[in-house]
């Protein structure tokens, strides 16, 4: 890994985790990782390019078909690829289907970029990971042994104590926060060998009192209504959040960071 490297493009590939769901910003758009990690990187290397080609609820197959073969094309120093785990999220999951999609992604990004970065995604603590924990952690293993036959660099998120805790996800428990997207960002410049801004990235939060049982209900609560019952209804009905809407940031044009 080089030490303070200078990249000037970076492409970004994926589903909301990418997006930057949700890191909302205040006219209703949303920040997240790549955003920050790409300002950091614009603020050392003048014209540095960004494209974030991410969509919400994007499947891995979508992925490879809308957003790979365009992210290649475009010959960035760093992409970035998170895909597969809306995937292991469904009833009827073909691991063996979603694996062997994520090889041919990277197998077609790998040579078009100078770095390519992986990531064993993070997971929420709590009965959502548990049960779909063995597909996470088969999708994981898959990532590590591409990353190891391709050179690609691996951002272990699923590892760090900090990222599993429910105060670092949104009330929809699929998402991270802004908090939870600032540690993303960091962890990642460090893998592409940058000097730490923040060494305790991956350090757990200090401890707080738990919230109390009503608390508790009617978070839950709110949590099926607004979030949950729309998720099962999409399901039902073959609809994803991402259905119709265009990349978040489709060409790799300069960039000077995302709004405050």
């Amino acid at each position: 890994m080089q030490t303070n490297p200078t990249h000037t493009s970076l492409v970004a590939v994926g589903d909301s985790f990418t997006e930057g769901m949700s890191d909302r910003l205040p006219d209703g758009s949303y920040r997240g990782w790549a955003d920050l990690l790409a300002s950091r990187m614009a603020a050392r290397t003048p014209g540095f390019r960004y494209a974030n080609l991410a969509v919400r609820g994007k499947l891995i197959g979508q992925i490879v078909d809308e957003q790979v073969d365009v992210a290649a094309a475009m010959g960035a120093d760093v992409i970035t690829l998170v895909g597969g785990l809306n995937d292991t999220l469904r009833p009827k999951c073909d691991m063996g289907r979603v694996t062997d999609l994520l090889t041919q992604a990277v197998e077609r990004l790998a040579p078009s970029c100078k770095q390519l970065v992986l990531m064993r995604s993070p997971g929420r603590q709590g009965p959502v990971l548990e049960r779909f924990r063995p597909r996470m952690e088969e999708l994981f293993a898959c990532v590590e042994d591409l990353a190891a036959r391709h050179g690609a660099l691996v951002v272990d998120l699923y590892a760090a104590p900090s990222l599993s805790d429910p105060r670092l996800w949104d009330v929809d428990r699929l998402h991270l926060t802004a908090e939870g997207h600032r540690r993303v960002a960091e962890a990642v410049w460090q893998s592409l060998g940058h000097p730490p801004e923040d060494p305790e990235w991956h350090t757990p939060m200090p401890a707080t009192p738990p919230p109390g049982w009503s608390t508790r209900r009617v978070e839950d609560v709110r949590f099926a209504r607004q979030y949950l019952l729309p998720w099962i209804g999409r399901r039902l009905t073959g609809r994803s959040s991402g259905d119709g809407r265009p990349a978040k940031r489709p060409e790799l044009l300069p960039y000077e960071g995302p709004a405050a």
